[in-house]
């Protein structure tokens, strides 16, 4: 394991540059997380599906913005702030990208990049049960999510944008 990263698009709702999403996701892990070693998969879906793994994995009803698959043998006291190797999937739903990018007056764009963000802290070790650990997650999604958008164009991952590819 070095550096996989496989992003596959099961939904056709919303065209979506996964070749930028595929930079910005390896930025995400190389540069800003400065890990040598990951295999991580992305599989973005819609609410039906996603509402099936929800149930199926978690034993939630309906669907949800992201799901998180560790297969890392690492503790979550070993993985944060560590280089250890990530290893893990996450889903994403682009239904609840949508949905919550209206309700936070933002775009769909950043909220998908933000779901692969919080999906990979919690690769890392981070938890966000507790208000505490929340808090201290969103903060690093935030700085994380502020980085990314300084070095990419977010509205570009709507596939047919101009200077998308």
């Amino acid at each position: 394991m070095s550096g996989s990263l496989v992003i596959t698009n099961r939904q056709r709702a919303i065209p979506i540059n996964t070749l930028l999403l595929r930079k910005i996701t390896r930025t995400l892990l190389a540069d800003l997380l400065q890990l040598d070693q990951f295999e991580l998969g992305i599989t973005i879906v819609r609410a039906p599906e996603m509402a099936r793994i929800n149930e199926a994995f978690l034993q939630h009803e309906g669907s949800t913005d992201v799901i998180t698959f560790n297969y890392s043998e690492s503790s979550k006291l070993e993985t944060r702030n560590s280089k250890l190797p990530l290893h893990g999937e996450l889903f994403i739903c682009i239904d609840d990208a949508l949905a919550q990018a209206r309700q936070f007056h933002t775009s769909w764009q950043s909220e998908l990049v933000r779901y692969v963000i919080h999906g990979v802290l919690h690769l890392r070790g981070f938890d966000d049960l507790r208000p505490a650990d929340r808090r201290k997650m969103k903060r690093e999604e935030n700085r994380l999510l502020q980085k990314a958008a300084r070095l990419f164009p977010l509205s570009k991952l709507a596939r047919g944008s101009r200077l998308a590819e």
